[in-house]
């Protein structure tokens, strides 16, 4: 699971640009979208070529979900699961989270973090995810919108330090940035991810991510 401490970090981006890297790799890779979303569904489609499905606790039981999960995901050599909001927000505090949904299928979270204007801040911040909930594993870290390469290493310190993978980060780059309108996506038009794609690969630790 892709998944953010809030709304806006970035996660959709770092999905989007997850699933067409291991497309290019040659991957076959099954997209989901956590909540009742069909816009960000429409982008994962796009990019993977088969459709991303919705896994949501507020309209469909815990069994219906890891149905789902296993049917869709059967032939698949990945799956990724893009979470919605904060890891944590549901319709009841956790009830209806990502959290919840990961949890259900037994799946490790990769946190996508917006770095911008924080470094050593961030320990605080981490130390609170990981610690919060104890029946999820958090398997690594993804910042986004990292300023240099000394923001960057400042960030891994953070991560050194907490035991955490860094599973490395997104550039500050508005070529990367998606539009949105109300809550979800502009999909007016699909964007070029070859940028996008250029920098995950530069700039994520994919094949770590993988074998975490």
């Amino acid at each position: 699971m892709i998944a953010a401490p809030t709304s806006g970090s970035g996660k959709t981006t770092i999905a989007r640009g997850l699933m067409g890297l291991l497309v290019k790799k040659g991957y076959r890779v099954q997209p989901f979208k956590c909540g009742p979303d069909y816009i960000d569904t429409k982008f994962h489609a796009a990019v993977c070529g088969r459709p991303s499905i919705n896994l949501d606790t507020f309209m469909a039981s815990p069994q219906h979900v890891r149905e789902l999960f296993a049917l869709y995901g059967a032939d698949a050599d990945v799956c990724i699961v893009e979470g919605m909001m904060g890891l944590f927000d549901g319709y009841d505090r956790e009830r209806g989270s990502s959290y919840e949904i990961a949890r259900e299928l037994g799946i490790p979270v990769v946190l996508v973090v917006d770095a911008k204007s924080a470094a050593y801040s961030m320990a605080a911040l981490l130390t609170g995810f990981i610690g919060f909930r104890k029946d999820v594993r958090i398997a690594g870290v993804i910042f986004n919108r990292v300023g240099s390469e000394k923001h960057l290493q400042m960030l891994q310190q953070v991560c050194d330090d907490l035991e955490v993978e860094c599973l490395g980060c997104l550039p500050k780059s508005a070529a990367l940035e998606q539009g949105s309108r109300y809550l979800g996506l502009d999909f007016s038009e699909l964007p070029d991810d070859t940028a996008l794609i250029t920098q995950m690969e530069e700039h994520v630790a994919w094949e770590r991510l993988l074998r975490l």
